[in-house]
């Protein structure tokens, strides 16, 4: 995978799009939905994944954007 793996993870102020290993969000939202379409985006862009995360913090589904290979390896 080329670039960070996008984090969508709950905020102070609605939901936020994070890059893996960054301690400031990318970009804040009001609504997970938004989050989602704004990491979406910038994942499809660096070819990396998209984790998104429930209200407790936990992952609770991911996507990724580039690099598997096709078909799987063994």
């Amino acid at each position: 995978m080329a670039g960070k793996n996008q984090h969508v993870v709950p905020h102070a102020d609605g939901w936020a799009v994070r890059g893996a290993g960054n301690s400031r969000a990318t970009s804040v939202h009001d609504t997970q939905r938004e989050a989602i379409d704004a990491a979406r985006g910038i994942a499809q862009n660096q070819q990396s994944e998209m984790l998104i995360h429930g209200r407790n913090g936990q992952i609770r589904e991911r996507d990724s954007f580039g690099g598997d290979p096709f078909p799987p390896q063994g």
